[in-house]
């Protein structure tokens, strides 16, 4: 009997450290989708800068550069900083909901958010290779 009692303390301790580990698990990986939006948010800056940067450029140079007024670029950064956003919040509505079924011991695999993230960023790639082949 003295046996049991230390195996089912042993075991507790265990299911006690794979609970803590699966929600550490679960904060890394939040912080990863945080770092992902920052970077999707971070290169629509600077899709919409990028004309600022080429007349400024110019001007150093003593060039003048003809930059076309009606391009696309600031819609697309603005679109690429609203899905960086878009993305932090369904990371953290990913998070919570993780950490809950953590919790009740239910957790279920879900790739929604990748499956959205990936048509996303590939949509807004195929919109700025477009563009990039019309403005050449």
């Amino acid at each position: 009997m003295h046996i049991q009692k230390s195996e089912s303390k042993n075991e507790s301790s265990l299911e006690k450290t794979a609970n803590v580990s699966d929600h550490l698990a679960n904060e890394r990986t939040f912080l990863a989708w945080i770092r992902t939006s920052i970077g999707i948010m971070a290169f629509g800056f600077v899709v919409v800068k990028f004309t600022l940067f080429i007349k400024q450029i110019s001007l150093l140079l003593g060039k003048e550069v003809v930059i076309h007024q009606r391009g696309y670029s600031s819609f697309i950064g603005i679109l690429l900083v609203a899905v960086g956003a878009f993305t932090t919040l369904l990371s953290y509505l990913r998070y919570t909901r993780i950490k809950k079924q953590l919790e009740n011991d239910s957790f279920r695999s879900s790739s929604m958010l990748i499956i959205m993230l990936t048509i996303l960023i590939l949509l807004i790639s195929i919109s700025l290779v477009t563009y990039l082949i019309q403005s050449t």
